[in-house]
């Protein structure tokens, strides 16, 4: 919608500002480069007007003519008539402001992270950790997500709700952040009641789409409920169940210990567990050996889990061309009176 500014605003000088055209947007703005064509004009019309007027023989009297300030007068109907032209160019440059508001809507997704805090998670075939690895891509991809609502659970032995559903992503990011080793006194990989507590955050969700993601390192060795029983839970309540396995095959370092000594130990994957939980719950699995990986495999899951927005945009548009063409008829008109007053040279216009 265009609108107009009132019939005594144009008046005032701020129009003419360098600020004020700064805040404008151009709608034609190639008739400003115009602007520069105006001078030369008349630069041009006075250059013809020196080769080509006509002379007349006037005999004076012997001496000489003193100038006087009196004598730039004449060039006053020009001034103004250049002004004239070059607010004309302005009005068709046709400034303008717009307001913009934009309202975004979306459907969000419920989200569960599910991050294995258990001793293994320590094994550095990650750097600097298993955990802090995995920390900072769940960090990456809560950056990423939009009008989302993001859970955490913990788990080792026992299995314990860090974050309930929000959207509040500071929260979320902060309580990541402050993930560590051994928070839980009990150790092992109570897979099943994790899985158990991620359900109970989302089994009265609303959401279109309600996702589970598992990180852990480790087949299940604690906890009272089956993961498999956990995965069939999930389908029931229409939960999608993504499971990332985390680890390498093998031998792998422990950080060295209080006296300096270094430690090697055997790990290894279930990943039939893994891969079956997940295929019970309609989600995907994915095998983590290193952090690019697991960086690769987020990205994944945030492309298959993408939250669509809609965005509503509201454009208000002002006109501001009219300011500048009053200020040209005004001058035109002033012009005309110039031209019937002594400011003109009889002889030569």
């Amino acid at each position: 919608m265009w609108q107009t500014p009132s019939d005594y605003t144009w008046l005032n000088v701020h129009w003419f500002s360098w600020r004020t055209w700064q805040s404008f947007d151009w709608e034609n703005p190639g008739f400003l480069y115009a602007l520069l064509a105006v001078p030369l004009l008349f630069l041009l019309r006075w250059l013809l007007h020196l080769r080509f007027r006509k002379k007349l023989d006037v005999a004076l009297f012997e001496g000489k003519a003193k100038w006087h300030w009196t004598s730039t007068l004449r060039y006053v109907p020009d001034l103004v008539f250049g002004l004239f032209l070059m607010l004309v160019l302005v009005a068709l440059a046709r400034p303008q402001k717009t307001d913009e508001t934009i309202e975004q809507f979306a459907e969000g997704i419920d989200i569960v992270l599910v991050m294995d805090v258990s001793g293994s998670m320590e094994l550095t075939d990650f750097k600097p950790n298993r955990l802090e690895a995995a920390k900072k891509v769940a960090l990456q991809f809560v950056n990423g997500r939009v009008q989302d609502r993001i859970g955490v659970v913990v788990f080792a032995g026992q299995a314990f709700s860090l974050v309930p559903l929000t959207t509040d992503y500071s929260l979320v990011r902060e309580s990541i952040e402050g993930i560590e080793l051994n928070m839980i006194p009990e150790d092992g990989t109570a897979i099943g009641s994790a899985l158990a507590v991620a359900l109970n955050r989302l089994r009265e969700s609303t959401a279109k789409s309600k996702v589970c993601i598992l990180i852990s390192d480790g087949e299940n060795t604690a906890g009272s409920l089956d993961p498999e029983l956990a995965a069939q839970l999930a389908h029931a309540f229409q939960v999608k169940l993504y499971t990332v396995g985390i680890g390498k095959d093998g031998t792998v370092q422990l950080p060295a210990d209080s006296t300096g000594q270094v430690v090697t130990v055997q790990t290894g994957l279930e990943e039939k567990t893994l891969r079956q939980l997940a295929s019970l719950a309609e989600g995907q699995f994915y095998r983590a050996q290193d952090a690019n990986t697991l960086i690769s495999i987020f990205k994944k899951i945030n492309a298959l889990e993408k939250t669509e927005v809609k965005e509503t945009r509201y454009r208000d548009t002002k006109d501001y061309y009219q300011v500048y063409l009053r200020w040209a008829i005004l001058l035109f008109l002033f012009w005309l009176l110039l031209k019937n007053t002594f400011f003109t040279n009889a002889l030569e216009d």
